[in-house]
């Protein structure tokens, strides 16, 4: 059942549009994700539909009484009372019932007592009271409350904290605790990730998968979204366009989507340009001025496509060196890492040799920050080694971006620490990265996180590097700037180490993963799902029998008839791709013959004839749309075969 609809809905900024045309279909158990670069508009169509504000054109239809919760980007609870107060008071309704509850017991048990004829109806009242409490989750609120905390690292000793003692990110996991109790109808969550770790991140999408009401997201944590949703709004060139399917789906699909619409696109140019051709070749010859006018028409009534385009502004850059480092990059040796002698982590070892690019993971507060830090010799180690290889330019990637200045310019930021270099040149730079025109002047302390982190690799991707120290460095970035990090890290030839949570980004650019914890670091082959799977692997010893060559054996009959099985199904796949494409191309030919007929002077003025033939081309048009629609379902399907296999 549709539960919330915006139909042709438009937000301006002044002169400019953001977007417009936005129409959005949320069922009552939706999964979407509405996803977008950096100042597409998402957080302002989320409140839209959430109803803090209200759309300048268009209209946003509810379901009667819908109840909505929504968590804005790292909106804390602000609150004096404990944890457990707080999220306590989601269920005032439960403790009214339980006060009624008190108040009937008595009201029994005095009847009872003074033998009051009114017992039973007493009675009869009290057992209503206890079903509602029921049906309220008045049994199991605490246990819910205690599941929640738990799932989101809050232990019971910490019940009776005041929130406004806790840190920012403790609020914001507070805050989204809160509206999961609450369990509206729709869940709306603008970058509900921020500040949680992987444990945490974990059982989040395993709560949302099987949250009971519809979900409305926002999120750059690509691993998240194809974990949770089904189904994707794209807003794009101040649109939006539905596709089904999680996160990785929806990036398949939408090139899919590029190229068809693309190719019939460059189909009616070239239709076009014949018709245009023959128009200026014919119009003055008297032989032929009929047909040039009938073309002539045809061109003036013809729905002329635009021209596909994607948003690409977005940044491109690249890490270089100035030479190669040794083989011996990082040696860490039994470390303690701390603050004025208190110990947060260790004993830490590990080492990373030249080209590797490792990534660490772990529980928030463990002291990941601490021990790039600590390597960098910002901070003394409290005990154990730690060995620098030779010829080492390092560069580091602040998470808290401490290595800006916040007076200076977006210019000056860059140009002091290179005043040999042309004011062209920093500008020329600080355009690949999205600063442009009056963007260089601005404040640093007035820029949002994301510039601030543009603004952070601009000065990495000035410097000559072949060791690359990264703090999570995909927090504030977009997904495509995402992207081009991941591209520029794999082209670099030095070696990385770095903190993330972005399991989509540990993927793609990880070589090796460590997974940190208190009491030491445990060292995994490969990214973030090579780790997943030997976290699961059971191996048990096997005895060399006759048993474990007959089962060997049977293994390699099995691959190869999976093998054989494969090919057969990548041929049939191909087929049906290819015999698709081939009825598409018919008919889009037929509809061409038909139109070329429609247009002849002969038929023109025959109503008869025109009325036969529009059925006709109507027909093709139907038939076409139903068979481009099975030839992308079919080319994505062969696309995704290739992929797995």
């Amino acid at each position: 059942m549709l539960i919330l609809q915006t139909k042709n809905v438009m937000r301006r900024f002044g002169a400019d549009v953001l977007f417009q045309n936005v129409n959005i279909q949320i069922d009552e158990h939706a999964r979407l994700a509405l996803v977008g670069r950096n100042g597409a508009g998402k957080t302002t169509l989320l409140k839209m539909i959430a109803g803090i504000t209200e759309p300048d054109e268009g209209t946003i239809s509810k379901t009667k009484g819908l109840s909505i919760g929504y968590l804005a980007q790292d909106q804390g609870l602000d609150s004096q009372k404990t944890i457990w107060a707080e999220l306590d008071t989601v269920f005032a309704p439960v403790h009214q019932l339980e006060a009624e509850m008190n108040d009937a017991e008595q009201e029994v048990a005095a009847a009872t007592a003074s033998n009051s004829a009114s017992v039973n109806e007493l009675l009869k009242k009290y057992d209503q009271l206890q079903e509602r409490y029921k049906k309220a989750g008045g049994f199991e609120y605490q246990s819910r409350m205690r599941g929640i905390l738990t799932g989101f690292g809050f232990t019971p000793e910490m019940d009776s904290l005041a929130i406004n003692s806790l840190s920012g990110g403790q609020k914001t996991k507070l805050a989204l605790a809160k509206i999961l109790l609450r369990q509206p109808q729709l869940l709306i969550l603008d970058e509900p990730t921020n500040h949680l770790d992987m444990n945490v991140l974990s059982w989040l999408e395993d709560y949302l998968k099987s949250y009971q009401g519809a979900l409305l997201i926002v999120s750059h944590d690509r691993y998240f979204l194809d974990r949770v949703v089904n189904e994707v709004d794209d807003l794009d060139n101040g649109t939006t366009r539905h596709y089904r399917g999680n996160y990785s789906a929806y990036t398949k699909q939408k090139r899919q989507w590029l190229m068809t619409a693309m190719k019939h696109y460059q189909q009616q140019q070239e239709k076009i340009a014949k018709l245009e051709d023959y128009v200026n070749r014919n119009l003055v010859r008297a032989s032929t001025t009929k047909q040039a006018q009938a073309r002539r028409k045809q061109l003036a009534k013809m729905d002329r496509l635009e021209k596909p385009t994607e948003d690409t502004s977005s940044i491109h850059f690249h890490f270089h060196a100035d030479h190669p480092s040794g083989n011996e990059v990082l040696d860490v040796q039994d470390l303690k890492i701390g603050y004025n002698g208190q110990v947060l982590a260790g004993p830490l070892s590990f080492s990373e040799r030249n080209g590797q690019r490792i990534g660490i993971f772990g529980p928030n507060g463990i002291g990941k920050s601490t021990l790039l830090k600590t390597i960098l010799h910002q901070l003394p180690p409290i005990a154990g080694d730690i060995k620098l290889g030779a010829s080492l330019q390092i560069g580091y990637y602040d998470q808290e971006q401490q290595r800006l200045h916040p007076q200076k310019t977006v210019l000056n930021e860059i140009w002091d620490d290179h005043p040999d270099v042309s004011e062209a040149d920093i500008r020329s730079l600080l355009g690949s990265f999205l600063f442009v025109g009056d963007d260089v002047f601005k404040p640093v302390h007035t820029l949002s996180g994301g510039e601030k982190a543009r603004l952070e690799l601009t000065k990495l991707s000035f410097e000559p590097i072949n060791f690359l120290l990264l703090d999570e460095p995909t927090n504030h970035l977009d997904i495509d700037s995402r992207e081009v990090l991941e591209s520029a890290i794999n082209e670099f030839e030095g070696t990385v180490l770095f903190i993330s949570h972005d399991r989509y980004f540990i993927n793609q650019v990880a070589t090796d993963v460590l997974d940190m914890s208190a009491d030491g670091m445990t060292h995994y082959e490969g990214n973030y799902d090579d780790f997943l799977a030997q976290q699961q692997q059971k191996q048990p010893t096997e005895a060399l029998s006759s048993t474990s060559v007959s089962t060997t054996n049977s293994k390699k009959k099995q691959a190869y008839q999976q093998s054989k099985q494969q090919q057969r199904e990548h041929r049939k796949l191909k087929r049906a791709a290819d015999q698709l494409e081939q009825q598409l191309t018919d008919l889009e030919q037929q509809q061409d013959k038909v139109k070329e007929q429609m247009a002849q002077p002969e038929v023109a003025t025959d109503i008869g004839k025109l009325t036969d033939l529009q059925k006709q081309l109507d027909r093709l048009t139907s038939q076409a749309a139903d068979i481009e629609e099975q030839w992308t379902t079919a080319a994505l399907a062969l696309e995704e075969f290739e992929e797995d296999n």
